[in-house]
């Protein structure tokens, strides 16, 4: 099995989850500071909640996931009505955010090891790009957005 680049990618996703990552903390860390009384807050009426970031995180990883494990079958679109989800906090509580976000990530940690890096250049489904480009841009997109956690959760104190 030839999966040295798919190797990388996965050592990067660990070190951005539960490592000592270059540009500061780990997502867990990131995420551990947050306090649970301040998630549904917003700075100002048409911004983001903390609670919402960390869902949209999860809905990016969900979607490469499903793919990792579903191949083609996966549409998508279905993600894209996902992306920015109507908050419930019956539903949505950061105690099952985090459970979420550990639960995708080590999934998509788990299927990666079992794939080959032919991968990195097929095609995603009713896409205009690869593997590669998805990958890297879920990395991208979680330091990204737990940037913005860890400001806000700064700015919200």
């Amino acid at each position: 099995m030839v999966n040295k680049e798919i190797q990388y990618i996965n050592a990067m996703l660990k070190e951005l989850i539960n490592g000592e990552p270059w540009y500061g903390r780990s997502a867990y860390a990131i995420l551990a500071e947050v306090d649970e009384k301040k998630v549904y807050r917003r700075l100002k009426e048409n911004t983001h909640s903390l609670i919402e970031l960390l869902y949209h995180t999860i809905a990016w990883a969900s979607f490469i996931e499903k793919w990792l494990d579903q191949g083609q079958e996966v549409d998508p679109a279905s993600f894209d009505s996902m992306d920015w989800i109507e908050i419930n906090p019956s539903v949505h509580s950061w105690e099952n955010g985090m459970a979420q976000f550990e639960t995708v990530f080590k999934r998509v940690i788990s299927l990666l090891e079992k794939k080959e890096d032919s991968l990195l250049e097929e095609t995603v489904s009713r896409r205009q790009y690869n593997f590669r480009f998805l990958l890297h841009g879920l990395i991208q997109h979680t330091v990204y957005h737990l940037g913005q956690i860890a400001y806000l959760n700064k700015l919200l104190d």
